[in-house]
This record gives structure tokens, C-alpha cells and sequence, in this order.
């Protein structure tokens, strides 16, 4: 029996696109022979629907969608689709609107529904606020050409993500798989909306594996693909035989089918094809931002893109993945020097905008800034030059970005770093602005890390390596020079912070391992620099919250998973340390 997985790139809420999407594969799957396709979690919906779930309207649509659906398709083939059915008499009884489902349709009729048991309330998941668990295992029997059947369990995504042997502990009480093998299916599939965070293939692939030798039974994994505002999901949907040996894997980064056969005497999977694995993990986040910032302009709206281009690395990085996702066409560089502008840092610029074969524009900034040192002359009388003024140039190059995005319908992208986003060293209505915060979960070092793997694949490129350009992509002078901001004379960034490799390491311990700061300090960084990063940290959350969209790369985002408070005092400092006075917090 041929098995089809569908890995499906869902617009949120679109679901005529949606289901138009789901008949076009299921079609395609009919030719090659499919008895069973497979579509991933929410298909008809796109995940995360997030509150569009509190709209009944929505809800009814759906449904109704669902059943045009079933009857569009061909007859002869089963699919599993997602959706959100409503709990009937939920509150009467107390419990939470919807269930997270699945709809098994067949000949034109929707046939069973099954419900996601396992509901997750962490890091970007938030389901216990719409969804009711189902408390069934959830499983039917597909009736094949030669009279026999084939007893399928179904599981949705967090389902087969609690194998305490394989994790050391559970999240909940039961594990679905285990269920599913007390009835005796032949076959378990799993539909998902997994996000991408750098490696995880890695993980699923040991879990899906661990779980199939463990109840000896195969396991299909279809997973979504594409990018929904923050979440990126990168697809790579996977199957493994009762081994737990891999015999499909889909692309990622990529909408597939792809085909696999149960073979009935021998009640296991065959090989089928297997995508090469993505194991370089500055491919990995550079192909999942590029499908970011693609998805995100698209499903938007938008055509065309906007950057503010310094001639340093950030900025560098974002016109590189933008010129990947859109078209160098599509996207306008805009160089904004001021006064403390060095002349590589122009000549820089120019030269990736010659690399990457993107358009440009160049306003120099130096006048407005005379205006605004006239305007605020007697206010900011007998006060040195500082901050308030430095950042002054970084909002009036905001201010004429937004102009553009304005005027020509350009979604701006901002190109600030993880590191420069958690401690603050970022101008809140200036380089903050923007629709989308290209890297603003990727540290400053592995910024470093992508442009050199960037340069080392010219073929990226393809247009530009016909072209017979043999120059790097990201200019070996913004790789090497001392990054600044340049907001005055002989100014870098070293200058307000550590190095990026310590910041980095400190703030990985941090953010990620959520580690103690007396761990951090016994790890063999210097209390001082500990306890002013932890500091600078906290005094930042209000610029944090006040950010464009951020796309989430790795397990801890300052995005939809960060719920920090704002009005905090709690800093875990080592030493005692004056208390933070609120009033006094400069907004910079």
C-alpha cells in the first residue's frame, strides 16, 4: 500500500488556499498510487491559528471548508487533514471550546475525527488556551484491494513527544504511543506543525526512532512547512520502520510529497527516498531565515524590501538573506552616512550592494542632524554630548527608512543581532524599526559564523556567479574590521560592551540554559561582566517588547516564548548592587 506524505506551506486563516493546496497534492498522490495521504497539523487552518480560534465565524468556515474539501477529493483515496472541530457542550461541562483534530475523509464524507491528546503550554505553544485534550487513543482501520485492512493509530505532533525512556521523564501522564500499541496497530502517523530551532532534526529523527523500536511498530512523521510570523517550520518530514530505521525523509525548507509503501506480509515500511540531511548548522539557519523572510513578505503582502545598510555585518547578513528570499531586484539598500561615518564603512556598503546585485540609495544625514542640534540647542544647553545625541542619528535614519517603507510599500527589515537585542545596544525608534526582525535571535558570533559559511557557497547565487563576479559575497573588510555604530568619533563597540565571544557565551547561559549566575561565574567569566550584562539585560526589556516580529532560531527567542515583566527589580546579582530606580531608566 502506497502511503503519500503531503508537506504542506499553510497560509494562516487562507482556507479556500489552504484546501485548493491539500486537493492539489492528494491529487498528484492519486497518480503515483496513494491509498493513504498524509497533510500536517491544522492543514486547513495553518498553524498557529493563535486567536482566531475565539471566532466562531472562523470555527463555522472551517467547517464548512472541511466538508467542500472531502467532497473535492478523489474518492478512492483516504487523507488525513487537520482542523478545529468544536467540543460540543463544552461549557456545561467546564472544559475548553475546540479540540486540536483530525479528520479522516473518504469517499466525498468526512469518515472520523480524532483529537490531539497531548496539549503543550511552553516555549511558543500555547493550545491549553483554546483546546480540550482528547482522552481516547485515536485509531481506525483502512480498507485495502485485497479485502484486508490496516489497523492506522493517529497521533498529532506534542502526541508522540512524551517517551519518558527517551527524555528521562514525562511531560504528561500517558504516552499515546504506547495506547496505540495496547490496541495493536499496524502503522502509527503523526501530523505535525513542529518549529524549526537549529538541530532538532537531529532530536526527532533519535525520538521517532527510539519510539518505533521501542513498541515495534513504523512511524510516519509529516510535519509543515514554511513561516508563520515568528515560527518558521522547516518540514523535513520523516518515516522510520519498526527498526527504527530511516526509509523516508521529505526536503526541508521546501513543500514535498513524498511516497512510501507498507508492505502487508512483513508489516513494516520499505525504503523510499531520503532528502539529504542538513547537519552544517549556518546552512541550516541561513536557509530557515531565508524562508523567513520570504514567507513572512508574502503571506503579508509584500513585494519588495527596505534595509538600512551601515557597511557592518548585521546589515550585511540581512541584505544577503533578503536578496535570497525575494530577488536581489526586489530589494533597496539605503546607505545613510553621517559626519562619524568612516570611508570603508561607505565603501563597504557599496560593495556588497555591487555583490549581492541589490538596488541602492544613498541620503547623507549630516544636515538633518544640524537640524536637530539647532532645534534642541537651548534645551541641551551646558550638557555634554552623550547618548541622547548619538542616538538621535540612528532615529533620523529610522525615521527616513519608515519613509520609504511608506511611500513605496517596503516592508523594512530590521538587522539587529541577539546580542545587541538582550542587552539593549539598540535604538528603541531607530535601528529597532521595522516589520521584521531578520536576526534578531542570532548571536553576534554565529552572525560571523553564517557570513564565512556564506562565502565559502557562492553558488547561493547563482545569477551572480554567471555573472562572473569571483568577489566574496559579504566584503572580507566588514568580516574583519571592529564592529560600531559609529555614532561618534573612534567609537566601538567594545567600548560599552565585552567581547562578543565572552557576551555571547555569558548570554547563552542565560537565555538558553537558564543557568545561575554563580554557575556562570564558576564557568570562568568575571562576576563584574556577569552581574552588568545580567543588569543590562533586565534595563532592556522594554525595548524587547516593543520589537518588530523576531524569527525563532534557536530554543529561546525573544519572541512569543520570552514573557518577561517589564517593571522588574529582580536581577539575581551576586554582589549586592544599588537598587534600579525606574524613573531613571534612560529609554535609548
Amino acid at each position: 500500500m502506497k502511503i503519500a506524505i503531503a508537506q504542506l506551506n499553510p497560509t494562516i486563516g487562507d482556507l479556500t488556499h489552504n484546501a485548493e493546496q491539500i486537493v492539489a497534492a492528494v491529487k498528484h498522490a492519486a497518480a503515483g498510487g496513494a491509498r493513504l495521504v498524509l497533510t500536517p497539523e491544522l492543514s486547513l487552518c495553518g498553524y498557529p491559528p493563535r486567536d482566531l480560534l475565539l471566532r466562531p465565524g472562523f470555527i463555522a468556515a472551517m467547517r464548512q471548508q472541511l466538508e467542500g474539501l472531502a467532497a473535492a477529493l478523489p474518492p478512492e483515496v483516504a487523507v488525513l487533514v487537520g482542523f478545529a472541530e468544536p467540543n460540543a457542550g463544552a461549557s456545561d461541562r467546564g472544559e475548553k471550546p475546540l479540540y486540536n483534530s483530525i479528520a479522516y475523509l473518504e469517499q466525498g464524507q468526512v469518515q472520523q475525527v480524532f483529537h490531539k491528546q497531548l496539549l503543550p503550554t511552553y516555549d511558543v505553544f500555547d493550545e491549553d488556551r483554546y483546546f480540550e485534550p482528547g482522552q481516547v487513543a485515536n485509531h481506525f482501520y483502512l480498507a485495502l484491494a485485497d479485502s484486508q485492512s490496516l489497523h492506522i493509530g493517529v497521533t498529532i505532533c506534542e502526541d508522540l513527544w512524551n517517551d519518558e525512556q527517551f527524555w528521562g521523564q514525562r511531560k504528561y501522564p500517558h504516552n499515546p504511543i504506547a495506547q496505540l500499541k495496547d490496541v495493536g496497530v499496524d502503522l502509527v502517523v503523526n501530523l505535525s506543525a513542529s518549529p524549526f530551532t537549529a538541530q532538532k532534526q537531529q532530536t526527532r529523527e533519535a525520538m521517532l526512532a527510539h519510539s518505533a523500536r521501542r513498541f515495534d511498530v513504523p512511524i510516519v512523521y509529516a510535519n509543515q512547512i514554511g513561516a508563520n510570523d515568528d515560527l518558521i517550520f522547516d518540514g523535513n518530514s520523516v518515516a522510520v520502520n519498526r527498526q527504527g530505521e530511516l526509509v523516508t525523509r521529505a526536503r526541508a525548507f521546501q513543500p514535498d510529497l513524498q511516497w512510501l509503501t507498507y508492505d502487508p506480509p512483513s508489516a513494516d515500511l520499505q525504503a523510499g527516498a531520503i532528502a539529504p540531511a542538513t547537519t552544517d548548522i549556518n546552512a541550516e539557519i541561513w536557509s530557515a531565515l531565508v524562508l523567513g523572510v520570504g514567507d513572512y513578505a508574502r503571506k503579508c503582502g509584500f513585494r519588495k524590501a527596505v534595509i538600512g545598510l551601515s557597511g557592518g555585518i548585521d546589515s550585511a547578513l540581512v541584505a544577503a538573506i533578503a536578496a535570497a528570499a525575494l530577488g536581489p531586484e526586489n530589494v533597496l539598500g539605503v546607505l545613510m552616512p553621517s559626519p562619524y561615518s568612516s570611508d570603508h564603512s561607505l565603501s563597504d556598503a557599496e560593495q556588497l550592494v555591487q555583490n549581492l546585485g541589490i538596488q541602492s540609495e544613498t541620503l547623507a544625514i549630516g544636515t538633518l542632524m544640524a537640524g536637530y542640534d539647532e532645534t534642541l540647542s537651548n534645551l541641551f544647553a551646558d550638557t555634554e554630548f552623550g547618548v541622547a545625541e548619538e542616538n538621535i542619528q540612528s532615529r533620523i535614519r529610522g525615521n527616513l527608512l519608515m519613509a520609504i517603507a511608506n511611500k513605496f510599500g517596503h516592508l523594512l527589515l530590521s538587522t539587529g543581532n541577539k546580542s545587541e537585542m538582550a542587552v539593549g545596544y539598540c535604538t528603541l525608534y531607530g535601528d529597532m524599526n521595522g516589520g521584521l526582525a531578520v536576526i534578531a535571535d542570532v548571536p553576534k558570533t554565529r552572525v560571523y559564523r553564517i557570513c564565512d559559511w556564506l562565502n565559502q557557497h557562492p553558488e547561493i547565487f547563482p545569477d551572480l556567479a554567471h555573472s562572473g563576479q569571483t568577489d566574496p559575497i559579504i566584503p572580507a573588510n566588514i568580516l574583519t574590521k571592529a564592529p560600531s555604530a559609529e555614532l561618534k568619533p573612534g567609537q566601538v563597540d567594545q567600548d560599552s560592551l565585552p567581547s562578543y565571544e565572552v557576551l555571547d557565551d555569558i548570554l547563552e547561559r542565560l537565555v538558553q540554559r537558564h543557568e545561575a549566575i554563580g554557575d556562570i561565574v564558576a564557568a570562568g567569566h568575571d562576576v563584574e561582566i556577569v552581574n552588568k550584562v545580567v543588569r543590562l539585560m533586565s534595563r532592556a526589556e522594554f525595548k524587547r517588547r516593543q520589537a518588530p516580529p523576531v524569527l525563532k532560531v534557536t530554543d529561546r527567542a525573544f519572541g512569543s516564548e520570552w514573557r518577561m515583566p517589564i517593571a522588574s527589580r529582580w536581577t539575581g546579582n551576586l554582589a549586592p548592587q544599588p537598587a534600579i530606580a525606574l524613573a531613571s531608566t534612560a529609554v535609548s
